[in-house]
């Protein structure tokens, strides 16, 4: 499983640049747990758990940075 779509974190803008940190946020969960009937038992717990909610926000907004940085902020 390529965690890193297409093998590059360069984005055209900062919008596509959210949207490959979400992605590869989503990778790192499907890695972490490749069961996807166990995801699925899962995703009801922390749907409903705003500490797991803002856990994936974090998760997310790291991965952003990342992308932001290959990206030189889009400068």
């Amino acid at each position: 499983m390529a965690l890193v779509p297409d093998n590059t974190l360069i984005t055209a803008t900062p919008e596509e640049g959210r949207a490959l940190a979400l992605k590869m946020a989503r990778l790192v969960i499907k890695a972490t747990q490749p069961d996807d009937a166990v995801r699925g038992r899962l995703r009801p717990v922390y749907a409903e758990d705003p500490h797991a909610l803002i856990a994936i926000g974090h998760v997310v907004a790291v991965e952003f940075a990342t992308v932001a940085a290959a990206n030189d902020y889009w400068r």
